[in-house]
């Protein structure tokens, strides 16, 4: 091989190999915790990119959106963020829902600040588009007054804002109410032992379940039922001209931050004091190591009746068994019996 043709051969290896700077990127990109943070972040601006520009076509659109459409928005753009960050993070897409997970034992603490930040910068990063991309229809539409409350209002396009008919209290608890609904079907949908969506559906079910919640209860405090939904839009229109107005009508800012954390925590106590510890478990399965031998024996509760059917090896099917004998009291043995004599099995009714 001459040295021109080394030369080249060494010029295509160093081109194939990525510069240092783009290795420590792909290292730091790796980690656990940033990846969750960056899942926390993509997932909620698709979630709310979906569901503010819904309302936007509700605002400004005249005919074309409608309250449905919000739901709808709100609903299946939950969905789609699910598929983004459901494998890597979990999808939360929700402050209270971290803060239950967390405080239930379900994650750690030090994950919660990592998903909230990833939550907020996703949806303020939403209410940024949403604004560039509606700008000329919210000037049209407002005269180019940017207003928070009246005829012309659209902050009510980023954020929630209680209606005249609410007091500010019973916007509290209408969002406490909701949130814990909220929370109760989420650990419904998502627990293994009971009666969870089928796999691949969790996604969709969970879409259903905000269009459910917009359609039924979403009337008297738009059903904002997360801090990261609520917060960084409100403050984004802040910054974008509406003023310090969006803080100060009706002193309401602050309720959707701490009404759906209160809701979500009370709703996942009550699954799983009344529902998630009366699940019946599938029986416990003890094992007896004997050389290198696996005997397994099924521990069925005592209070679940038992039926032993003996069904005769006349039809063909071989299984290996192990059968108890008890020699002691309470203390059962275990022995192995050849697969060639009748099956027994143990049902539970």
């Amino acid at each position: 091989m001459t040295q021109a043709d080394r030369k080249k051969r060494y010029s295509r290896s160093s081109k194939m190999m990525p510069p240092p700077m783009v290795m420590k990127v792909q290292k730091v990109l790796q980690r656990e915790m940033v990846r969750e943070f960056l899942a926390e972040l993509m997932s909620t601006y698709v979630m709310m990119v979906f569901g503010l520009g819904s309302v936007a076509h509700m605002v400004l659109g005249e005919k074309l959106g409608s309250y449905l459409g919000v739901n709808l928005g709100f609903g299946f753009g939950v969905t789609m963020g699910v598929h983004v960050a459901g494998k890597v993070s979990g999808a939360h897409m929700n402050a209270a829902v971290t803060f239950a997970s967390c405080a239930l034992g379900r994650m750690a603490w030090k994950k919660f600040p990592v998903y909230v930040l990833g939550q907020f910068i996703g949806s303020f990063l939403a209410a940024a588009t949403i604004y560039c991309l509606f700008y000329s229809a919210i000037i049209d539409y407002s005269g180019g007054h940017l207003t928070v409350t009246g005829p012309i209002a659209t902050a009510n396009i980023f954020a929630t804002y209680l209606p005249d008919y609410m007091t500010l209290w019973g916007g509290f608890l209408d969002e406490v109410v909701v949130t814990g609904m909220l929370q109760l079907c989420l650990f419904a949908i998502t627990d293994n032992g009971n009666n969870p969506a089928l796999q691949g559906t969790e996604a969709l079910v969970i879409g259903i379940l905000i269009v459910v919640i917009g359609i039924s209860l979403g009337m008297n405090s738009g059903y904002a039922i997360n801090p990261s939904r609520d917060l960084p839009p409100r403050f984004f229109t802040f910054l974008a001209g509406w003023g310090t107005q969006v803080f100060r009508a009706r002193n309401w800012w602050w309720v959707p931050l701490v009404a759906p954390i209160l809701g979500a925590y009370l709703g996942g106590i009550i699954y799983l004091v009344l529902i998630g510890c009366n699940v019946p478990r599938e029986p416990q399965i003890l094992e007896n190591h004997m050389g290198s031998e696996d005997h397994r024996i099924p521990v069925l509760p005592k209070a679940v009746p038992r039926q032993t059917e003996i069904a005769s090896h006349n039809s063909g099917s071989v299984s290996p068994l192990t059968s108890v004998s008890v020699s002691p009291p309470n203390r059962p043995s275990v022995r192995s019996i050849p697969p060639l004599s009748d099956s027994i099995r143990i049902q539970q009714f």
